[in-house]
């Protein structure tokens, strides 16, 4: 199976701030929310992670036995001139992105739909080769990445429009699963958050 993690709180999550491609580090909070993840992470033979310091950071505290692989393919949307700007100062642009459909690049940077196409691309490829570890209900791939890179994969495992995830919810050191059954991909959990550690 293929465990996807969203990364611990960072600074800008604490912060209320639209990141996408800056690379601020995990919080406090981020780093405990990442160590309580090492409990359901049982089985992970291999952990991707998006070359952003809050993945990264958050893969050393979840799987500190594994050395990841960078993917770049699962790096977070580029939110443009939006970058780095309150939620709350964003709140009528974000949904006049939603309305204007799934192609439509936010802020001048990148559109969902491209995100999924880098995204499907991998699993595609996972689903395409039985002896990848998507294929194995105990052995399992971890990929540690965020918000809109994991939305894209349920959608898929799903098999419905990308613009389903707009009704979907992700919290920070979440854990969503996805397997296979007859050859198609499943969607066995959406954002469990594992209960925090001490």
């Amino acid at each position: 199976m293929i465990i996807l993690i969203r990364h611990g709180q960072s600074t800008s999550n604490a912060d209320g701030l639209l990141i996408g491609r800056r690379d601020p580090s995990l919080t406090e909070l981020g780093e405990r929310q990442a160590r309580s993840l090492a409990t359901s992470l049982a089985g992970v033979e291999v952990a991707w992670t998006s070359p952003l310091a809050r993945a990264r950071q958050t893969a050393a505290f979840a799987l500190p036995a594994l050395t990841p692989v960078v993917k770049e393919s699962f790096v977070e949307v580029d939110y443009g001139d939006l970058e780095g700007r309150p939620l709350s100062a964003v709140a009528s642009e974000w949904t006049a992105w939603a309305a204007r459909g799934h192609d439509a690049a936010f802020g001048g940077g990148e559109s969902l739909a491209s995100v999924d196409r880098r995204v499907h691309g991998e699993l595609e490829t996972l689903l395409a080769d039985p002896c990848s570890l998507l294929h194995s209900p105990n052995r399992h791939l971890a990929i540690v990445s965020h918000v809109s890179p994991i939305k894209s994969a349920a959608m898929w495992a799903l098999g419905v429009p990308g613009s389903v995830a707009w009704r979907t919810r992700l919290d920070n050191g979440s854990l969503t699963v996805i397997g296979v059954r007859a050859m198609s991909p499943v969607l066995v959990r959406l954002n469990a958050v594992p209960e925090l550690v001490a």
